[in-house]
């Protein structure tokens, strides 16, 4: 039976992830809405879809679809996730989940009453190099701190990631975020305990964030330093490179390796600089997988707890940066 899939917003991301799911067996791409007609009528085109709509609303009223791809502003996230999670239909919804942890909470408890899958879109954790580094961690020993980047060097998005009022945060909730929730995958999953942040604004007239250093402390006793950042003159690794210090070795992402005493253990797979350092089939592997929860009627992860945990930790920062304090996480 064909498995019905909509989206909302038609922008980069929504492409990935169109072209991801052309190539899922017996997934069919049903629908799309923007309001923006010439955007709407192009990736309609592009990827053969019979359904165009203005708004989410529009498309939910006329059914006929099993899960929904959610790629507009952030502000829209909530709002188009919890419609749909309402009317009977599985979301996969991009990071950040949300404007903030009360509108993450609000969208869980809609898939809780309705039954619904919710996951969202942290993509690393479905890339070949992130999944080799989580298997090798136990020689490492109990980690002990970890160096993560989220960070565009020389460049800076425009439009509506500048927009306070649409994004919720700059670099910090569009780039930080992948640095997070990266560290966190490969620690396990941990519960962060407490946030340190400086964040300001210092390369461009905008209401947002383009730059900022986190320290968050897990309930393992591992601290993560993340760096966040728009239009920076450098970067200690590209975007999700992560630093992994142990009792026993060091790993790494990007280059990926691991070094235990004078041994090192690199995937001789693994080209560094990468060709392409976002590859598709990092986002073909996350889009099946959705399918395949649907399928089987399981639970995502990343789902709604871990978008939650990660926008705990986002709100934490701006108030840790705005008041000058470590923010506790509870």
């Amino acid at each position: 039976m064909t498995l019905k899939l909509a989206f909302t917003g038609t922008g980069y991301i929504a492409n990935i992830h169109a072209a991801a799911a052309q190539k899922v067996a017996g997934v069919g791409l049903t629908a799309v809405s923007n309001h923006h007609p010439t955007s709407r009528q192009t990736f309609a085109e592009t990827f053969n879809i019979p359904r165009q709509y203005d708004n989410v609303a529009d498309l939910l009223a006329d059914g006929d679809v099993d899960a929904i791809s959610i790629n507009t502003p952030n502000a829209l996230h909530a709002p188009e996730a919890i419609a749909a999670l309402e009317a009977g239909v599985h979301v996969l919804v991009e990071k950040p989940m949300a404007m903030n942890a009360a509108e993450a909470k609000a969208m869980i408890a809609a898939s809780q009453r309705s039954g619904t899958l919710l996951m969202v879109a942290h993509c690393w954790r479905f890339d070949e190099e992130v999944l080799w580094l989580k298997q090798q961690m136990e020689p490492l020993g109990a980690i002990i701190r970890t160096k993560g980047y989220g960070v565009h060097v020389n460049w800076g998005p425009g439009g509506w990631f500048t927009q306070a009022a649409l994004a919720g945060g700059g670099a910090l909730a569009d780039m930080g975020i992948h640095a997070i929730d990266t560290a966190r995958f490969l620690l396990g999953d941990p519960l962060p305990q407490s946030v340190f942040a400086r964040i300001g604004t210092y390369y461009g007239d905008y209401d947002v964030d383009d730059t900022g250093t986190i320290v968050v402390t897990w309930d393992n006793g591992c601290t993560s330093t993340i760096e966040s950042g728009w239009w920076q003159p450098y970067a200690g690794g590209p975007e999700a490179s992560t630093e992994l210090y142990g009792r026993f070795g060091f790993g790494s992402l990007f280059p990926t390796r691991v070094q235990v005493g004078e041994e090192t253990a690199v995937n001789p797979n693994f080209p560094h600089p990468r060709p392409i350092h976002c590859p598709q089939t990092m986002y073909d592997a996350q889009l099946a997988y959705f399918i395949a929860c649907i399928r089987a009627g399981q639970q995502p992860t990343p789902g709604g707890h871990e978008g939650l945990i990660n926008m705990k930790i986002v709100d934490a920062a701006y108030e840790s940066s705005r008041t000058g304090q470590t923010i506790m996480i509870r």
